[in-house]
């Protein structure tokens, strides 16, 4: 019997705010989660702009000793975690537990760890770096504090696929309930690199926004005058059941995974193949396992990182998967107000996409002020639009060329 997948909790924390009323709220009133950099000094920085998360509290989710021992894309990880496990109600006891896993994605791990743990070595010595310095950093920490906040004992692993990271994450664990592995699998990702060595990398490779001065317009996706993305921070978090035991327990389901596509791009180690042929190949295969026809997905949320060669690119590959429909599809980049959250981003946009599906809201593109001859789809321009949808994709693209489409769909018993 085929097993399918539900969506059944989902937690967060970004630039927009912590939980998730607080970020849909946002998202749909158009608002930016993008300011000024305040975690460091920008003065030599080029780009001195970023969505920080602000006002969370890591104490609020975990002990004081917790919260020393960890980098702070932890806390994000294993707060939202805390979120996503309370909205699903799933509970894992010694019945359960082998049948519950968790995998996340993260990029970079904990960056502004290593940076203070460095200037320790040097100005300290070797002997005054933390203990706790490698397990509060590495990437693989993640699932695994997750798993022992919660006792999951089913598959753990962590993916680290650039700016793919946690579509991925969702994707697999997604195939792993599918496959039988697992029965719920807590996943998504978590990045927090808004720090000065990341900063600093994406600066030099002239890759961020320099609209220093305008913050809250800086991330424009697929409008003409964008100059590059804008970092981001923070973590999504979902709870993936298979969908007869979240019926069973009388879960409340967001909707269900329907289909996952990944594929490689073999052509630059940060640029994107201008034909678009790994963004075309992975949305593709997602349609295809979903067992549907393009002309059947509603809304797309677009990876549109506010980059010149993404958002051409990712247009060009939307025309070659959909063709005249790709006209009639509602697309749209959160991007534009949260930024880009990096290893983070498809866990996060993951949910925004189940939220549309749910509440029948699209939110928008904000800043998209001057329309590009090259991206000439609908954006959902500015403002969020109430829309009947049954099914959306969401796409991540990362260095190296590697791509992720997740599917999801209303869900009907």
């Amino acid at each position: 019997m085929k097993r399918r997948v539900v969506v059944t909790g989902i937690g967060m924390v970004t630039p927009l705010g912590t939980g998730v009323e607080q970020n849909w709220e946002a998202l749909c009133a158009g608002k930016s989660g993008i300011g000024p950099i305040t975690k460091f000094d920008t003065t030599d920085f080029s780009s001195r702009i970023a969505g920080e998360v602000s006002g969370f509290r890591s104490e609020d989710f975990m002990t004081k000793q917790q919260v020393r021992r960890f980098d702070i894309f932890i806390h994000y990880a294993v707060a939202s975690a805390r979120m996503a496990m309370e909205d699903s109600g799933l509970k894992i006891d010694l019945g359960n537990c082998t049948r519950v896993g968790c995998i996340t994605g993260s990029g970079l791990g904990g960056l502004a760890l290593l940076e203070k743990n460095h200037k320790t070595l040097l100005e300290k010595g070797p002997n005054r770096i933390s203990p706790f310095f490698i397990p509060g950093m590495i990437v693989n920490m993640v699932p695994g504090q997750i798993a022992i906040e919660f006792g999951a004992k089913g598959p753990n692993i962590a993916i680290v696929t650039a700016c793919s990271s946690s579509c991925h994450a969702v994707g697999e664990a997604y195939r792993m309930i599918k496959d039988g592995m697992a029965d719920a699998m807590i996943t998504g990702g978590t990045e927090a690199t808004v720090s000065p060595l990341a900063v600093g990398g994406f600066c030099v490779m002239k890759a961020l926004s320099t609209r220093n001065d305008e913050p809250q317009k800086a991330s424009r996706p697929f409008d003409l005058d964008r100059d590059g993305f804008v970092m981001g921070e923070g973590a999504g978090i979902l709870v993936l059941e298979e969908m007869n035991q979240a019926l069973e327990r009388g879960a409340n389901i967001y909707a269900e995974v329907g289909g996952y596509g990944l594929s490689g791009d073999a052509y630059n180690i940060s640029a994107p193949d201008p034909e678009g042929i790994g963004a075309v190949n992975c949305m593709r295969m997602a349609i295809d396992s979903a067992g549907l026809r393009p002309e059947d997905v509603d809304y797309i949320n677009a990876h549109g990182t506010s980059t010149k060669l993404n958002d051409q690119m990712e247009t060009d590959a939307f025309k070659t998967v959909f063709g005249d429909h790709a006209y009639k599809l509602a697309i749209s980049s959160t991007k534009s107000m949260t930024g880009h959250l990096l290893g983070a981003t498809g866990g996060v946009e993951a949910i925004y996409s189940a939220l549309t599906i749910k509440n029948g809201i699209i939110p928008p593109t904000i800043n998209y002020d001057t329309p590009d001859p090259e991206c000439d789809l609908d954006y959902v321009p500015n403002r969020s639009r109430k829309a009947d949808v049954k099914t959306a994709i969401s796409n991540s693209f990362g260095f190296g060329g590697t791509n992720a489409t997740i599917l999801l769909k209303a869900f009907e018993s």
